[in-house]
């Protein structure tokens, strides 16, 4: 069973608001009206998509027997923030930090491809829900609610498992690579198409 600190809650609650507001931001810009209304839907993809992120790192790490924490990085979560003015979010929120930081490539890889992979994952039921919900919405606007929830879950989600798969800095792509570095490309591809697909299928095209 995963344990939390107080320390690690708290991180977790900082890092989910302010990418709540640059997700908010990065789409409708300084338009408050607008920032109102997508503010709680854009909220659902990211408390979830940096929820099981993180946790699906954490719960690999300590399946491992290693002690795995949250802590969140100010900077990035600065950078994050400041990056949604250009309309794209630069999510550098922190990371999983464990006891141990003498692991081989192969364990770091196993971490760090847990939080992408569960993004992914969160984002084919979020995609699979708006189709099954999108013969619904005429019917109600709550099924409308529901299928815009999901797209916005699902554009946010692939887009925080492209960026982390990237091979830079301590993002969990270097990590991937220097583990397999056939696995990254085919987990890059797969979370790349997603991206690419929520473009024209994702929530964002709903707010311009």
């Amino acid at each position: 069973m995963l344990k939390f600190t107080k320390n690690e809650i708290r991180d977790l609650i900082i890092a989910f608001l302010v990418l709540s507001v640059a997700f908010a931001i990065s789409n409708v810009k300084l338009d408050a009206h607008r920032f109102v209304s997508i503010l709680p839907i854009v909220m659902v993809g990211v408390a979830l998509g940096s929820l099981v992120h993180e946790l699906g790192e954490k719960f690999v790490a300590t399946k491992y027997g290693y002690e795995a924490e949250f802590k969140a990085w100010p900077l990035g979560l600065l950078i994050a923030f400041a990056s949604s003015f250009i309309g794209m979010v630069i999510a550098l929120p922190g990371s999983v930090f464990t006891n141990d930081d003498n692991r081989d490539d192969e364990i770091n890889g196993r971490i760090a491809i847990a939080g992408p992979m569960a993004n992914m994952i969160l984002a084919v039921l979020f995609i699979v829900i708006a189709a099954l919900i999108f013969p619904l919405k005429a019917y109600s606007d709550v099924f409308t609610l529901i299928y815009l929830i999901c797209t916005v879950g699902f554009s946010v989600n692939s887009f925080l498992a492209t960026f982390n798969l990237l091979p830079l800095y301590t993002l969990d792509g270097t990590k991937i690579m220097k583990w397999n570095a056939k696995i990254w490309i085919i987990i890059f591809a797969i979370s790349a198409i997603m991206l690419l697909s929520s473009i024209t299928i994702g929530g964002k095209r709903w707010f311009n």
